[in-house]
């Protein structure tokens, strides 16, 4: 019924045209509000035109304070969560290392951009590639991880072609890995009849074991060793296999995306080789000039080493000794097998057309710290493949050379495997495959450097960004680490594995009493005044200016590195390679 006045006239009789349009302006004005009130209270949920719902159904959503403000899950995600949904995503996140909370909603099989160069998509594969077993290692991973990773295998990988998938659980204590998983099993076994197969250790045995284990269980003629929280891609399998099909003693990685482990969003990540510092932890680095030169991003390119996740014929795996079970835990088995591949009649390449979206967890769940087992890995593969040098890992460890008191394991085995495949020397590989890596020859000592009238304080980069050394109470670690070599150059905090990089050198400006910290080549360019005399014991004397590096307490009564006219004091470095 429309609403008359008292007169009883229409509601919109007497209404001049201009008020008429301004009153539904202004009701076209308060919708307008409320959608943009809806909208800022909804955070990131976004509606299509047939999912928006009526207006005065919605109930304004009441956005929480972020509970845990300092931690990095939150920092650019969950802004729309519950006070519960905040303490259960942090629980999870905190367990696992990256974010499971949100994991467990996304669906198992999500479909990933396909980020493989244009010229990756022309490419034509021979139907007889070789079969191929998966193997997922897990601990303790989060069980929607899981099944995405297995989901997105089958979905990717050419049915002819993918033999099984292997689950090696390192004996995982969550209970959701049990029967919940064995369920996700069956429920696969209903399409795949025995396409899972799952090996469970009945104590913690390490990746490289884990990795083992997986190899000894497949039958199929690749093995493809992968992490369980990834997504394979597609396309994926056959441009890996068809290398190996090319040439078996080539042990080939895919390139890995980038999934972030708070938004589980997939960055794209170039095709770049794998290589390592000298304590041997990974590291990305430019494949070969040959490879850039050919301007073409769909090419294999060879690698020093493996990253993690790779591939390899099963039975050349086997030739070359699989994978070293000595290892610990976690680290350097990678490197050690990239190393021992290229020593022993194999070659390592990456293959960019091959795509897998790899977690980068925030934290490892299993060892928040893991520089004692990778020290101890580390020095296991220096005892076996590195020859002379192996004194190059115990210098990137700050280690003395004698006496150093770590436990390598029994190495007797792997060096009579070596002996047995006629391996090539290590400086074989260093000419060849990774001329990059610094030998570091010129090397006299290594370790924090004292003042012998002040034992308690090492001098210390400082802070960074900033050039300017300081005495800080001794930590031993890299800020404080100190190199002196034949040049006379004292390089403090850290030194660099490769020749591309550029350590940073003690240098007297030449007037005033501060010392600074240049890069070495810099210095050298500009002829500052970076050569030190300095026998062990005995004074630090500029060859230049003459001054010396001394400490003095400063204004604030706090003692300072300081250079100054000689006054006799002297300094010692930690470890020494010759008597000097």
């Amino acid at each position: 019924m429309i609403a008359t006045w008292r007169t009883g006239k229409s509601f919109l009789e007497g209404v001049t045209d201009q008020e008429v349009v301004r009153r539904k302006l202004d009701r076209i004005e308060k919708t307008l509000n409320k959608l943009a009130k809806l909208i800022e209270v909804s955070g990131r949920k976004h509606f299509t035109n047939d999912t928006l719902p009526n207006v005065d159904q919605v109930k304004e959503k009441i956005v929480m304070p972020k509970l845990y403000p300092n931690s990095i899950l939150f920092a650019q995600w969950g802004d729309d969560l519950s006070e519960e949904e905040q303490k259960e995503a942090e629980g999870l996140f905190q367990i696992y290392g990256y974010n499971a909370f949100l994991s467990n909603q996304l669906p198992t099989d999500r479909k990933l951009s396909d980020t493989r160069d244009r010229r990756c998509l022309m490419k034509k594969y021979p139907s007889d590639l070789p079969t191929i077993s998966v193997v997922l290692i897990y601990l303790n991973e989060a069980l929607s991880v899981i099944k995405r990773a297995v989901r997105s295998i089958i979905t990717h990988t050419p049915k002819h072609l993918l033999r099984e998938i292997i689950l090696v659980d390192d004996y995982s204590t969550y209970n959701d890995l049990g029967k919940h998983l064995q369920d996700y099993i069956d429920q696969i076994h209903k399409e795949r009849p025995g396409l899972i197969k799952k090996v469970w250790h009945k104590q913690q045995m390490g990746l490289s074991q884990s990795r083992i284990s997986g190899w000894e269980h497949a039958t199929a003629d690749v093995v493809a060793i992968l992490d369980a929280h990834i997504e394979t891609t597609e396309g994926w399998a056959e441009p890996l296999l068809d290398r190996i099909k090319a040439d078996r003693t080539v042990v080939v990685s895919p390139v890995f995306d980038k999934v972030h482990f708070d938004d589980l969003q997939v960055e794209r990540y170039n095709p770049f080789a794998h290589g390592f510092d000298w304590a041997l932890w990974c590291m990305y680095e430019s494949f070969r000039p040959d490879w850039l030169k050919m301007g073409d991003e769909s090419q294999p390119g060879k690698s020093p080493s493996v990253m993690g996740i790779f591939a390899a014929d099963r039975f050349f795996l086997g030739e070359i000794g699989g994978l070293d079970g000595g290892m610990t835990v976690y680290g350097g088995e990678n490197v050690e097998l990239g190393i021992r591949v290229w020593l022993c009649g194999g070659s390592v390449e990456v293959v960019p057309c091959s795509r897998v979206a790899h977690i980068e967890r925030a934290h490892k769940p299993y060892a928040l710290d893991l520089n004692p087992v990778m020290k101890r890995n580390a020095l296991r593969v220096a005892d076996i493949w590195l020859d002379e040098y192996k004194r190059n890992v115990l210098i990137a460890w700050n280690i003395p050379f004698k006496n150093h008191g770590i436990d390598t394991g029994d190495v007797s085995e792997r060096k009579k495997l070596r002996e047995k495949l006629k391996c090539k020397p290590f400086k074989w590989y260093l000419d060849n495959v990774y001329p990059s890596l610094d030998t570091w020859d010129n090397l006299l000592g290594y370790g924090v450097l004292q003042n012998t009238r002040l034992q308690s304080y090492c001098v210390d980069q400082g802070v960074v960004p900033g050039n300017i050394p300081i005495l800080y109470e001794c930590h031993s670690q890299q800020p404080q680490h100190c190199f002196y070599n034949t040049d006379g150059e004292i390089i403090i905090g850290g030194i660099k594995s490769h020749k591309y990089n550029s350590n940073r050198c003690l240098v007297d400006p030449g007037s005033g009493s501060t010392p600074i910290l240049q890069e070495c080549q810099l210095a050298k360019l500009n002829e500052l005044h970076m050569h030190w005399d300095f026998k062990q014991g005995q004074s630090i004397r500029n060859k230049a200016t003459k001054r010396c590096l001394e400490v003095a307490q400063g204004e604030s009564f706090y003692f300072e590195v300081i250079i100054q006219q000689c006054s006799g004091q002297s300094w010692t470095i930690e470890n020494l390679i010759t008597s000097f």
